[in-house]
């Protein structure tokens, strides 16, 4: 069962504003640019035949002629995306492809092309893109963007201070452990463990570790991914997601893969997890959830639209782990699965955002 009241509203027919200039952002440099050049291909097809939408990769740009008739010119712009890897993309051959490589993250033309748009669709995922930093830069730039603004951005990429967050405003999580390099985090927690870098997506540097000796070799690993390490109870359970769209819990996935943990390949890899909305939960531990992910939404000051990730032991007591501002919109992705519990087609969420975006302060 789940809770059906104060669920956003069903777009049906679609609606919003008409004829919008719109850049679609994916690509970058993180470790799941494979994953947001997939996520920006399906947002582009959703939204072309309703705006003047290109598909760029923040990253490698466009070295062509730059005016207007960019959006309005007969070209498919996601012609050359390729479908989501099983492994990681080899970032040093992607900053091989690019000319000017040493002038920063965004390449040639992201900028300007932007400055002309509406609107940005940020499709990006992982640590450029999900920290802020882009949507601070857009918001000294006067650009629109989707989603989040810079601050509740950063707050959610660094599980650490999400999870100082959470326990100060009493949102249900699970103990855990900050770790600097020289930190000992023996007899703090138990094994087994969840060992995460504290600055990244997708499951890229997660491990479970079932014993001490197991654990310090995946610190020494995930150490690879970022300078701070969590150390986190491992909960022995049902995992779940829940989106959240202007504040309000959309109906709650259920996440059981068929081997393993809900790791990168097992995220976007179409039949290796069985993926069940809405979920079959009591009633009562199903709104109890859901207020939880609302709360985490209010705490961590998110708007528009995030997703919230959860575990439940076998006593049905869930523990919310982290916050995605930016989740995936492939074709295994959860978020779109959830609103389509909920009557709203892929299209109909991404006009949804779209006008929430357009509206926020």
């Amino acid at each position: 069962m789940v809770n059906h009241e104060n669920l956003p509203e069903p777009v049906g027919e679609r609606k919003g504003r008409k004829d919008m200039r719109i850049v679609v952002l994916a690509g970058g440099i993180s470790t799941e640019r494979d994953v947001s050049l997939c996520s920006g291909k399906m947002i582009y097809n959703a939204i072309k035949g309703r705006h003047d939408a290109i598909l760029l990769d923040v990253y490698l740009g466009y070295e062509g002629e730059v005016d207007e008739s960019l959006f309005t010119e007969d070209r498919d712009w996601s012609a050359n995306i390729n479908p989501v890897s099983e492994q990681n993309p080899d970032i040093e051959k992607i900053k091989a492809l690019r000319r000017d490589p040493e002038n920063g993250f965004f390449g040639p033309n992201v900028i300007r092309i932007c400055q002309m748009a509406d609107l940005v669709f940020i499709g990006l995922h992982g640590e450029n893109g999900e920290n802020g930093k882009v949507q601070a830069a857009f918001d000294l730039l006067g650009i629109r963007y989707t989603g989040t603004d810079y601050v509740s951005s950063a707050l959610s990429m660094d599980k650490a201070l999400t999870k100082e967050l959470f326990l100060q405003n009493k949102v249900p999580t699970a103990d855990s452990v900050t770790l600097k390099r020289e930190t000992d985090w023996k007899n703090q927690i138990p094994c087994p463990c969840v060992v995460k870098t504290c600055c990244g997506g997708s499951s890229v540097g997660v491990y479970i570790a079932n014993q001490e000796a197991e654990a310090e070799v995946c610190i020494r690993e995930a150490f690879r991914y970022g300078s701070d390490v969590m150390v986190e109870q491992y909960i022995k359970g049902r995992e779940f997601s829940i989106g959240v769209i202007d504040g309000k819990a959309l109906p709650i996935i259920e996440i059981a893969p068929k081997q393993g943990f809900y790791d990168y390949k097992n995220k976007y890899q179409a039949g290796s997890t069985v993926e069940t909305c809405p979920a079959e939960l009591p009633a009562d531990v199903a709104a109890g959830m859901q207020a939880a992910a609302e709360l985490a939404f209010r705490v961590l000051r998110l708007k528009v639209y995030a997703r919230m990730d959860f575990m439940m032991n076998d006593r049905y007591e869930f523990y919310c782990l982290e916050a995605n501002t930016l989740p995936g919109f492939t074709p295994t992705s959860l978020l779109p699965q959830e609103a389509a519990a909920i009557g709203m087609s892929f299209e109909d969420l991404c006009e949804r955002i779209i006008d929430l975006s357009v509206e926020k302060e």
